[in-house]
């Protein structure tokens, strides 16, 4: 059985819904890897990190996900100009999705941002990029998880023939262009990042 559930920023002044949501309907990971641990340093939202440097990560379809408060508060950036669009809030810097782009239906979303994301997602499935964790890998996070890489591929796969691609809380249908403004970090930038994530961190 599927349900509407809720999801804000820190602050309330965004806030949004997300339809279908069950553990069925969604992939949910712990993705340990140096860009995840880099954006939330670069946000200055680190406690949103797990103790290993992980980001619990929900994925979900575009199509069931919609921003109903503080929509004109959401803007983006780029670890570098091919990498990721990771949406935040700017009022309170809260992460608020991860997406590659119009062509590629789904959206990452911390669980944090989610009022109870156990009731309605079920654990993580897995983890991964675990090489990248601070401090020793958590079980089952090296090495390639085949098991969670086919659960995400027939998702997003699912998503697109079923239509939930669209509407696209980031992305215009017509132009495919960002409905929200994205800044993207210099080479600079990104490389002072590193040393604060990774095995060891400094």
């Amino acid at each position: 059985m599927t349900q509407t559930v809720e999801l804000r920023c820190r602050c309330g002044e965004v806030e949004g819904r997300l339809e279908h949501a069950a553990p069925d309907t969604v992939n949910r990971v712990v993705c340990y890897c140096d860009d995840c641990q880099a954006y939330l340093h670069h946000l200055g939202r680190a406690e949103l990190l797990d103790s290993n440097g992980g980001s619990d990560i929900v994925q979900v379809a575009p199509g069931d996900l919609a921003y109903t408060r503080g929509a004109e508060r959401i803007a983006g950036v780029r670890l570098k100009p091919k990498g990721l669009y990771r949406w935040y809030s700017t009022c309170c810097k809260t992460p608020v999705g991860n997406t590659v782009g119009p062509a590629i239906p789904f959206v990452g979303i911390l669980a944090q941002a989610f009022r109870a994301p156990d009731d309605a997602f079920g654990p993580p499935a897995g983890r991964i990029f675990g090489k990248y964790a601070v401090g020793a890998a958590p079980a089952g996070s090296t090495g390639p998880n085949l098991r969670l890489i086919g659960r995400a591929v027939r998702k997003i796969v699912g998503w697109k023939i079923r239509g939930q691609a669209w509407p696209h809380p980031f992305f215009d249908r017509a132009t495919r262009a960002p409905t929200h403004p994205v800044a993207v970090l210099s080479p600079d930038e990104r490389e002072a990042l590193r040393p604060r994530c990774g095995p060891k961190p400094t």
